[in-house]
């Protein structure tokens, strides 16, 4: 809401339905490439080319702000007072030219607004080879309708409101299912940041062993493709036997930081699914990835 409203709305859009107004007919009485546009235009496309977007939005608006103040410094309202109305459209007739070269360079990020902006100026469509080049004494602009509008608070809120018309959610073919799957409650709602930061890899079981001394845990050792052996500690003891598992490919929590623990220190921890009430309905599964799954790859 704020780069709407601030930057393009209040700074850039502004540009054009300010100048415009003092220029007659709309007729541009000056035209000029400064050589702080053409720099502009080189740095634009030098950074949208090294994918430094956020420096090259930013050198945009702060072209946009030395724009309004040269804007506000020659104060186009008053030379009208006072019978200058032919420096008043001068002034305003290179805001005109300025804002065609920050259309051009904001194109590959706002295409609509940009193509709406080259309807208002009425130019060829801009790209880096006539961004710089000035429309020229003579040019008129088209009549300034609102290119944006400003957002208001309460069209982000519908956005983030749930849907009405989303159906009914489907039952289950079987008709089976019940409000606690697999005995307990789904686990709060997270957004997709809270996830990306578990990395997930899929690892081979390159050796598995009782754990001396502990009737649960199973000692891992696994190939999660970073050139090392992993030890991981689990609990699965009651489900497998050691060799049931060597030579199987697991998901690993790879980035879970290293447990110290009675019987060793474990660097990770695989996945497996069990029951809510492992009494009531006992077992547990490890999460096996299907043929053609390489140990290091990333669960997505």
């Amino acid at each position: 809401m704020a780069r709407v409203n601030s930057d393009l709305v209040g700074k850039f859009v502004n540009i054009a339905s300010r100048a415009v107004k003092f220029l007659p007919g709309g007729k541009l009485t000056a035209a000029a490439a400064e050589p702080g546009e053409v720099a502009l235009v080189q740095n634009v496309q030098a950074l949208y080319e090294a994918r430094d977007y956020g420096r090259a939005l930013r050198d945009i608006m702060a072209y946009a702000d030395k724009v309004n103040l040269r804007f506000d410094g020659a104060a186009p309202w008053k030379l009208v007072k006072e019978g200058k109305a032919d420096e008043a459209a001068v002034v305003c007739s290179l805001c005109i030219e300025s804002f065609k070269v920050m259309t051009a360079c904001l194109k590959p990020v706002l295409p609509i607004l940009a193509a709406e902006a080259e309807a208002f100026l009425r130019c060829a469509p801009l790209d880096w080879s006539n961004a710089a080049t000035a429309l020229g004494v003579g040019h008129t602009v088209g009549s300034y309708k609102h290119l944006m509008q400003r957002v208001e608070e309460k069209q982000l809120d519908a956005l983030f409101e749930p849907a009405a018309d989303l159906p009914p959610p489907q039952p289950s073919p079987g008709g089976g299912g019940s409000e606690l799957p697999g005995g307990e409650e789904l686990a709060p709602t997270i957004s997709i940041d809270d996830f990306v930061k578990i990395d997930l890899r899929i690892a081979k079981i390159v050796a598995c062993e009782a754990v001396e001394g502990s009737t649960k845990l199973l000692r891992l050792t696994l190939d999660a493709g970073e050139g090392r052996m992993r030890n991981v500690l689990s609990g699965i003891a009651s489900a497998y036997k050691p060799e049931q598992l060597v030579g199987k490919l697991t998901v690993l929590v790879a980035n879970l930081a290293p447990r110290k623990m009675k019987f060793g220190v474990s660097e990770g921890m695989v996945l497996a699914a069990s029951h809510g009430d492992e009494k009531a309905d006992p077992g547990i599964y490890v999460l096996e990835p299907t043929p053609g799954a390489q140990p290091g790859l990333r669960v997505r």
